[in-house]
């Protein structure tokens, strides 16, 4: 606005400044990328300076440009790097589960050919190296390979994550660990959506059956989601493991903020959660040795 109180030419024409009223990709650039200093009339705007030819017209090339524009943004969410942790993740499991499906199959299948029969993908593998004999052979020691694909392809999966993750996401796998941070950031929905929950809900993430079945009553409050995986939650004695996890879930918390708002790595982090764990496991120790003094 000039100093006598009237718009200047960009402000009469508003977000549709520029923009050819048939172009839906210009309109929804605009969108992303233009702002405005406070609400006007721009219906109003947009058919005094020709871009429509009224309001409805106005209403539906603005329509049409907000969905292309929203669209847009999905498509290139959609290829962030922490999205390609989530699809990573995600079918590494799928593989993995599937190879342990048919690794079933296959050992039930050839219990009935061979008295030497295992179980389990190492057997799968195992049978996957022979030589069929005849036309059943040929297709139990196919399925067999399948098994053993399905499984190489979860372990390269998890080579992926434990190369990629750390570059995207450097604190959170510093002290989650690769995959356990993927998993986070996809249980979550992305880095984040990740970085804006409380540390009580990352401390839960991956127990939602649990924590449902406790509200509607028929269960306890869990302690833990997927961080039991972890050591310092695992690896603690059961009666200090709700402190461990409390405490665990705050510094990845804390760490997710870290790497989705500024990405910089930051070690004091690691040696926040050390001390904090040690602090929590000495307790235990010194319990330990109280308990056989007295005895």
């Amino acid at each position: 606005m000039t100093d006598d109180g009237t718009h200047t030419d960009a402000e009469r024409a508003g977000w549709f400044e520029g923009v050819a009223p048939d172009d839906v990709e210009a309109g929804a650039a605009a969108i992303r990328d233009g702002r405005a200093d406070a609400p006007d009339d721009w219906p109003g705007r947009a058919v005094e300076a020709g871009f429509a030819d009224d309001e409805n017209d106005y209403y539906a090339r603005l329509h049409d440009a907000a969905v292309r524009a929203a669209r847009e943004g999905a498509a290139e969410r959609e290829r962030a790097d922490d999205q390609q942790l989530v699809h990573a993740v995600r079918a590494m499991d799928d593989a993995a589960a599937e190879a342990n499906e048919l690794a079933e199959r296959v050992a039930e299948w050839a219990g009935s050919r061979y008295p030497d029969a295992g179980t389990g993908v190492e057997y799968a593998r195992e049978l996957a190296d022979r030589d069929p004999e005849s036309p059943v052979d040929e297709r139990l020691i196919s399925l067999a390979r399948r098994s053993a694909d399905l499984a190489d392809e979860s372990d390269a999966l998890r080579a992926f994550l434990e190369r990629e993750t750390p570059e995207v996401a450097p604190n959170l796998s510093a002290l989650a660990g690769p995959v356990l941070a993927a998993r986070l950031v996809s249980l979550a929905g992305g880095l984040e959506p990740l970085a804006k929950k409380p540390s009580g809900t990352v401390q839960v993430l991956g127990a939602e059956d649990s924590l449902f079945a406790h509200l509607r009553g028929h269960a306890p409050s869990p302690k833990h989601g997927v961080i039991f995986t972890h050591e310092y939650v695992r690896g603690t004695r059961p009666e200090k493991r709700g402190s461990a996890a409390r405490t665990l879930a705050g510094k990845l918390a804390i760490a997710a903020r870290v790497d989705y708002y500024s990405g910089e790595r930051k070690q004091e982090l690691d040696e926040e959660l050390e001390r904090r764990m040690d602090q929590i496991r000495g307790r235990d120790d010194a319990g330990d040795e109280q308990a056989g003094g007295e005895a």
